[in-house]
């Protein structure tokens, strides 16, 4: 049964930061990612990781955010600098597995307001 668990989502202030985990369990994952989707938007990609390959960024976070892998633990991280309000979004972690399935987490709600 796989699972993805997030974690560490809440309010901030602009030009604050906020730490986003996720921990997958139940399979081997051969790449994760972090979407958001803001409220009346369709859902976006914000960065991915795989094995082998650089991580890649949203044009829009680049700069300010940074996604990070411990494989021991299976979770990612992002972390969120500078923060912008349009970055208000639910954000979601998204596993594939090696046999290519996709996976979702169940969101956590990231609000940047002052």
């Amino acid at each position: 049964q796989v699972q993805l668990v997030e974690s560490g989502g809440g309010l901030a202030q602009p030009g604050g930061s906020l730490r986003l985990s996720c921990t997958a369990s139940g399979s081997i994952f051969s790449a994760m990612a972090w979407y958001r989707q803001a409220a009346g938007k369709q859902r976006e990609p914000v960065a991915s990781i795989s094995s082998g390959r650089p991580t890649n960024y949203a044009d829009s976070v680049k700069g300010r955010f940074t996604m990070s892998r411990d494989s021991a633990k299976n979770t990612v991280y992002l972390q969120m600098n500078s923060l912008k309000p349009e970055d208000t979004a639910v954000y979601y972690c998204n596993a594939v597995t090696l046999e290519a399935s996709s996976y979702w987490g169940q969101g956590t709600q990231v609000t940047v307001s002052s």
